[in-house]
């Protein structure tokens, strides 16, 4: 009853069709703007590298070890505001004391690390990243 009031009132009913129309293609890209700039305000990345433990030579070509535990990973999070400011960063300690502890290492045995690899990750949201550190290693013990 409005309607036909507004129609008849302004005796433009073909137009406000049309202006409904456009409204609908606004709002329709309006929704896609905001997808996109959803999809590329979050996303992830990762690095890895091999790092350098220790300076011992060892000959692992002869059958003197036996694996104890492969891929073995510890890990390591912290939290970024805005994607930059850090309130707590990975540390390196923690997720070493992490895979030490997931890997079952003890004190007095002939156990040691053995490919050691390093990866550093993060998931980045809107208002907030989550950065994270993980070491994987295998474990092994020296049976000579």
């Amino acid at each position: 009853m409005v309607s036909q009031f507004c129609d008849a009132y302004s005796g433009h009913g073909s137009t406000r069709k049309r202006m409904g129309f456009a409204i609908g293609k606004r709002s329709t890209a309006l929704t896609a703007v905001c997808m996109l700039v959803t999809l590329l305000a979050v996303g992830c990345t990762s690095t890895g590298t091999f790092p350098q433990t220790s300076g011992t030579q060892v000959d692992l070509s002869k059958k003197n070890f036996r694996i104890v535990k492969a891929n073995a990973m510890g890990t390591s999070s912290g939290f970024k505001l805005f994607c930059f400011i850090p309130f707590t960063a990975p540390t390196y300690s923690e997720a070493m004391s992490d895979l030490y502890q997931k890997a079952g290492l003890t004190e007095g045995r002939a156990q040691t690390l053995t490919n050691v690899t390093q990866e550093r990750s993060s998931l980045y949201l809107l208002l907030f990243s989550i950065p994270k550190l993980t070491i994987r290693a295998d474990v092994i013990e020296f049976t000579e």
